[in-house]
């Protein structure tokens, strides 16, 4: 059955191509109908482009900004779930409507969509649908008093930190002007999503964001990727192509890990950011572009300069504005709200009723180390809201090496007598649930050790220490075999 029922387009063209917010991306594994939908929005006035799956929806999203998604909420592999995350991370103030099987409704409301639609899709819907949208965000916009960006106006990613609250101070006075920034710190530590931030507190905030991961490609690909190429610059090059840095024209640019550049490429980079000159690969013709450069990066730049390994010319001209973001692990006051605010995020996607976290599992979250910063809280609170069963998260729902960092506190401030009582008795009640991790893991593997020690993410040596720390008798469980089951 198609997806989309086509009607006479003329008897909508009045309504629908009169208005502000028309850029629409439409996804759809089917690459036909994702140009069909998109052809015929089209033809009445909107500006809508077609992405025929996850990936290409992907690169279409970081290149421009959407006023409307028109999403196939059945993508495979959970993409549609992926890509409605994507988009409220990245455009909050964008609209998400998901199409699907009438017998799929249910489902489609966990992506947390404006609106739904049933397959095939009735064209008069679909357009009563963007129009009521539009309607009602003339209307917020008429009505809304815009309160100016504050240090108390702090974005809820950012958790409420006396560290934060005085990134936010520095980007409310930064973002209206048109200074290069960089930003620095640990990965997973949101140097991305501060990116976005600035950008949406900007002049700029109407045009694109284009974002640029340096390190994920070849100084070859990333020349052509920043400066577009002519046709015939090399082996398959059939047509011209714009660059990142013509896209983000009276935009921004945002370079993440710049540290991975090559000399070469440092040298390019440096050219364009003194005068915003350059030619695509291949071609004669120098171009132009007025773009906000905003880069980020995991590595100490000064010491790389000290090792000659980057330019110290390249380096001063994009160390005007620095922001270092401070380490999850030295902002305790954020882990506990910034874990609230992922829940309240990914509980809609389980669909089952959770109320929040025990006191267990905050004592759990406040103790861990955070290696892996932010992105590895995420990822904590995102696995127990989607394995857990209660309708509190607890200790035990967390990965093990949370559970594991946690138990370690106890070690770490061995000096201080008072947190020390503390942490001897957090490190009692985590005995608990990694006990209890392991003796589940044992079971589910009928009591073999290297299969049990792989689900939980170890090896057996570090099996037979926990067992042997924790009480669990492994000989007595490998005679008991099957049993364990």
């Amino acid at each position: 059955m198609p997806a989309f029922q086509n009607q006479t387009p003329v008897q909508h063209a009045g309504k629908s191509s009169r208005h502000s917010f028309n850029r629409i991306l439409v996804i759809e594994d089917d690459r036909r109908m994702a140009s069909r939908i998109a052809q015929f929005l089209c033809s009445l006035g909107w500006h809508a482009k077609a992405a025929d799956g996850v990936t290409d929806a992907i690169k279409k999203l970081g290149r421009h900004r959407y006023d409307f998604c028109i999403l196939d909420g059945e993508l495979p592999d959970n993409g549609s779930i992926r890509l409605a995350a994507l988009l409220r991370s990245m455009w909050k103030e964008s609209h998400l409507i998901v199409f699907g099987a009438a017998r799929n409704q249910e489902k489609l409301k966990l992506l947390d969509a404006d609106a739904r639609l049933n397959t095939p899709i009735n064209d008069t819907d679909l357009l009563n649908i963007l129009d009521t949208v539009r309607e009602q965000r003339k209307d917020q916009n008429n009505h809304q008093t815009t309160k100016p960006c504050s240090a108390s106006n702090t974005p809820e990613f950012f958790g409420n930190s006396s560290a934060m609250r005085e990134v936010s101070r520095v980007i409310e006075k930064i973002a209206p002007t048109t200074a290069t920034v960089l930003i620095t710190g640990e990965s997973g530590t949101g140097k991305s999503l501060l990116a976005r931030e600035i950008h949406r507190r900007s002049n700029r905030s109407n045009n694109s964001l284009v974002e640029v991961a340096c390190g994920s490609l070849t100084e070859s690909l990333l020349e052509s990727e920043l400066f577009g190429h002519s046709a015939g610059a090399f082996t398959g090059a059939t047509t011209s192509r714009d660059g990142m840095f013509t896209r983000a024209d009276n935009g921004t640019i945002f370079l993440d890990e710049i540290a991975t550049a090559t000399p070469a490429m440092q040298v390019k980079l440096l050219r364009v950011l003194q005068d915003f000159n350059f030619e695509p690969v291949g071609g004669s013709e120098t171009k132009q572009v007025d773009a906000r450069v905003i880069l980020a990066t995991h590595e100490n730049l000064e010491e790389l300069v000290c090792s000659g390994k980057f330019r110290e010319d390249l380096f001063w001209r994009i160390n005007v504005i620095t922001i270092q973001l401070p380490p999850l692990r030295e902002r305790l006051a954020d882990i506990r709200p910034l874990a609230e605010q992922f829940l309240n995020k990914v509980k809609v996607k389980t669909g089952r009723t959770i109320d929040g976290f025990t006191h267990a599992a905050i004592d759990c979250l406040e103790a861990h180390h955070w290696p892996g910063n932010v992105r590895e809280l995420v990822h904590a609170v995102e696995r127990a809201a989607f394995l857990g069963s209660g309708n509190h998260l607890d200790v035990t729902d967390f990965p093990l090496a949370v559970i594991e960092g946690a138990s370690r506190l106890g070690t770490v401030h061995s000096k201080d007598d008072s947190r020390s009582t503390v942490s001897d008795s957090l490190k009692a009640q985590l005995a608990t649930p990694e006990r209890l991790l392991i003796l589940d893991a044992l079971r589910q593997h009928n009591g073999r050790r290297d299969a049990a020690a792989k689900a939980l993410g170890i090896n057996r040596a570090t099996l037979y220490k926990k067992a042997k720390r924790l009480g669990v008798d492994l000989a007595q469980i490998g005679r008991m075999g099957t049993k364990l089951g």
